[in-house]
């Protein structure tokens, strides 16, 4: 489902105002080193598997379940590799949101990747070195989560010296 019953409800009380929001960005990695994107149905992009954690659920279990919900493959989280707040910004309906990123490196476990879900047209992998084209931000996530170390990245942009 494109926009979680939660969202939607409060959507009802607040209208388009701005809503702060976590998301999750599973960056999925095969045996190969490939990594598993998919294309988005509502605006065509190529990005890892994203979405909306829902109320009270743990973020690391959100990138579980959003695996196997929109592209059918059985993942293992292995880490948090990056946390960014992404600027705000307005869907073609007049909502505006602004989402705090946790993006997980994570380990292809089984299953077949496909289109699980009506939220994609297409499920591939790829190698990190051919990505099709897509946006730099989605990049940065891919990277960090490629380049994971154990230590979490994360901004200090806005920090006053």
């Amino acid at each position: 489902m494109p926009t979680p019953d939660f969202i939607l409800s409060l959507r009802e009380k607040i209208g388009h105002d701005p809503l702060w929001m976590p998301g999750v960005t599973a960056v999925i990695f095969d045996e190969r080193g490939r990594v598993l994107l998919c294309r988005r149905s509502d605006n065509g992009a190529w990005t890892p598997i994203t979405g909306i954690v829902d109320p009270g659920e743990e973020p690391a279990v959100t990138a579980i379940r959003e695996a196997e919900e929109e592209a059918g493959v059985v993942i293992e989280v292995e880490g948090l590799a990056s946390v960014k707040a992404n600027p705000p910004q307005t869907f073609t309906n007049g909502d505006r949101a602004q989402f705090l990123d946790l993006t997980f490196r994570c380990r292809y476990v089984s299953g077949t990747a496909r289109v699980n879900d009506e939220e994609s047209t297409e499920v591939a992998w790829a190698d990190f070195d051919d990505l099709p084209e897509m946006s730099e931000r989605m990049r940065y996530r891919i990277r960090t989560a490629s380049e994971f170390t154990g230590r979490t990245e994360f901004s200090l942009e806005g920090l006053e010296p």
